[in-house]
């Protein structure tokens, strides 16, 4: 008797959110910003989250990284739930198993490229494992810029130190706030190839808000929100298919 074995590998949530409900305000000036949104967040992946202004996109990634709590729901990091953690757990949680990536970079500017990249595991009292240190830093081409301090790097440089500390700390996962926003047309694809590389060669879990159809292009999937509810969900998506989905929902 032969066995049929199901070829679809079977992929694990990095993150999850279950009946995630989010609302602002109370009474006739509620706002209701996640709708009852359960979603997994794929290990070893590149997600895109999209929508027009105001949809939910950037509260899901929020809330999910345990920077926002949750009105109703759950939110779990592996097998973490969230909402149970006090706000030490939380705090220690974000820094030993979450990477950063914001529009502003958000460097510390009395400090060196290699300085602002070790510096959460510096605040947590260790040292990054060198392989690997060596191994972001080749990832992002920071090689010959780690003495630098941030007013003497451009705004792609800066980004791509704040890319490897996000990295630095081998997170569980990586949450990119519209990356590349700041950043020239160049820039951002040097950016965005980093991300990729990211996944495709360190197995990391990348989660990217963004408005951008190209660079969501650079995602496996993307994610459609429309007033607080996830509307559709494309797998290796293109600038075009991207594009077109989001003129259907006005953004």
């Amino acid at each position: 008797m032969s066995t049929v074995t199901d070829p679809t590998p079977t992929r694990v949530a990095a993150a999850r959110a279950v009946g995630a409900t989010k609302v602002y305000g109370s009474g006739a000036t509620a706002v209701m910003a996640l709708d009852d949104i359960s979603v997994d967040l794929e290990a070893g992946r590149f997600t895109a989250i999209m929508g027009p202004s105001g949809s939910g996109k950037s509260t899901l990634m929020h809330c999910v990284a345990g920077l926002d709590s949750l009105t109703e729901g759950r939110v779990y990091l592996g097998d973490v739930d969230l909402g149970a953690l006090s706000d030490k757990e939380l705090t220690l949680l974000r820094r030993d198993r979450i990477g950063f990536v914001f529009q502003a970079f958000n460097l510390v500017p009395t400090l060196s490229a290699r300085e602002n990249i070790v510096l959460p595991d510096r605040l947590a009292g260790r040292e990054p494992p060198r392989d690997w240190l060596d191994e972001v830093v080749r990832t992002v081409g920071l090689g010959d810029r780690l003495e630098h301090r941030p007013s003497e790097l451009s705004g792609g440089q800066q980004q791509r130190v704040a890319v490897a500390r996000a990295l630095a700390g081998r997170p569980a996962i990586v949450f990119a706030d519209e990356p590349t926003g700041n950043l020239d047309s160049r820039s951002g694809a040097e950016i965005l190839g980093f991300l990729r590389r990211a996944v495709d060669d360190m197995g990391q879990t990348i989660v990217m808000v963004t408005h951008d159809p190209i660079a969501a292009a650079t995602a496996d999937s993307a994610l459609f929100l429309a007033d607080g509810r996830i509307v559709d969900r494309i797998e290796s998506p293109t600038a075009t298919s991207v594009l077109e989905r989001m003129s259907s929902l006005g953004g």
